[in-house]
């Protein structure tokens, strides 16, 4: 029986993507490694590579379509002595693939269907079942067979090609009394709790519309990215019990030893920004505040030995927060360059997972943006993030008790109160704040 190509999930998180374009076609040959399509997901574009070898029979979901749940077929690859004919009509575009966004219809604001969802075809081939967290391929006839029947195919050895499951090991199969009252049920709820994830509560989609309804609007549609941004900051609020540390910071020897050390590097290219310092700073004191370089994991703390440093970088749509890992072992000007190309290739969508997932502690620095201060929301499994303001020219009391003008900068370190209790931020705070005020230090 021919096999199917499945939605890869190309990041941990990934729970469905979009189909953006194939990069083969209906009879080519392919060869593991090969490129098939670019899938794009809530925070990148990337290529996906066949694993077998053999001939395109059948592409079942098409260019464009925005939804494709992970692990649901998306082509049909036929083997050597296989045909096109072999592949039956029970291969139909699965329910989990919504149409191309140029085919989508448009919600109507005014009508009191806007925002359900189209149903799902009911023909449409169950998932491939698991054995042991390995999946048992099995045609998608025998899938369905086996689903009306009530029978349990991981119970069950394979006929066809390479111990595929086929319709005649169904067949003569009995039915699994487990099997049959847990399959049909579990998927409403699934679906359910898969739906409540994506989308933070509030009023519903008709009431909104309805609320407005008398208002000249635009609709825009969430895209994955921005799907995702809601579920985990609403997941994050909700879920994290934040308290917050604020600290002020006088730049003014920073500024200084900058410009020093942007006249050195010119030659090569390199200039020093603000930022490239902050990160050396949070950096060096999680190495001298241990204990605060940890992580929330559910039931347990982990507590990191490397400062692996997420910077949030705004991009259209949202944002990303790509990660410098063994911050604390790389200069001022490694720092630099390597923000620069991760900051570059967020704004491309180029990032590949392991660039923007992990880390212990975030900055988020809207100062560039003029703002004085605010308030950062946890990135999960963080323990704290920074939120850095601008620097701005302030009249403050000298050491010697004389108001001077000075270059402040304030800043707000946002806490896990699971992972990181006051005493221990206020250390880890006074730490950064202390890097910042006297930066020759961190290049000792």
């Amino acid at each position: 029986m021919p096999t199917e190509i499945l939605m890869p999930a190309l990041s941990p998180t990934m729970e469905e993507g979009t189909l953006a374009k194939w990069l083969v076609k209906e009879g080519d040959t392919v060869s593991s490694g090969d490129l098939l399509a670019e899938i794009e997901t809530d925070k990148a574009t990337m290529e996906f590579e066949a694993v077998d070898e053999g001939v395109i029979g059948k592409i079942l979901v098409p260019e464009g379509s925005e939804g494709v749940k992970v692990n649901s077929p998306i082509a049909v690859l036929l083997e050597e002595g296989e045909s096109a004919d072999d592949i039956g009509s029970s291969d139909a575009t699965p329910a989990a693939a919504s149409k191309p966004a140029a085919e989508a219809p448009k919600a109507d604001a005014g009508k009191s269907d806007a925002g359900k969802a189209p149903a799902a075809d009911t023909a449409a081939a169950p998932a491939a079942p698991k054995k042991d967290g390995e999946r048992i391929f099995a045609s998608p006839l025998a899938r369905r067979i086996a689903a009306q029947k009530g029978i349990d195919l991981t119970s069950l050895t394979g006929s066809g090609p390479h111990g595929r499951i086929v319709k005649a090991d169904v067949e003569g199969a009995k039915p699994s009394a487990a099997s049959a009252k847990s399959d049909a049920p579990a998927a409403a709820p699934a679906a359910a709790k898969a739906d409540a994830a994506v989308m933070p509560a509030g009023p519903s989609t008709e009431t909104v519309l309805k609320m407005y309804g008398d208002r000249d609007f635009e609709e825009v549609k969430l895209d994955g990215m921005r799907k995702t941004i809601a579920a985990r900051l609403t997941e994050a609020k909700q879920t994290i019990p934040h308290f917050y540390l604020r600290r002020d910071i006088k730049l003014d020897a920073l500024m200084a030893f900058r410009g020093q050390l942007n006249k050195q590097l010119e030659s090569r290219g390199v200039k020093l920004s603000v930022n490239d310092f902050i990160i050396k700073a949070c950096a060096l004191a999680l190495q001298q505040v241990p204990n605060a370089n940890a992580v929330w994991a559910g039931d347990r703390i982990l507590k990191l030995k490397p400062s692996d440093v997420a910077v949030a970088v705004a991009i259209e749509g949202g944002l990303f927060t790509p990660v410098l890992k063994d911050a604390h072992q790389k200069s001022l000007s490694a720092l630099s360059s390597e923000m620069k190309d991760l900051a570059g290739r967020a704004r491309d969508k180029k990032l590949a997972p392991h660039e923007y997932q992990g880390g212990s502690f975030a900055i988020s620095n809207l100062g560039m943006f003029g703002i004085d201060n605010f308030d950062a929301v946890i990135n999960p499994p963080h323990g704290a993030i920074l939120a850095v303001g601008a620097g701005v020219k302030k009249p403050v009391v000298g050491a010697d008790g004389q108001v001077e003008v000075a270059t402040v900068m304030s800043v707000t370190l946002s806490v896990d109160h699971r992972v990181i209790d006051g005493a221990l931020g206020a250390e880890l705070l006074q730490a950064i704040v202390d890097g910042l005020e006297n930066p020759m230090a961190m290049l000792a």
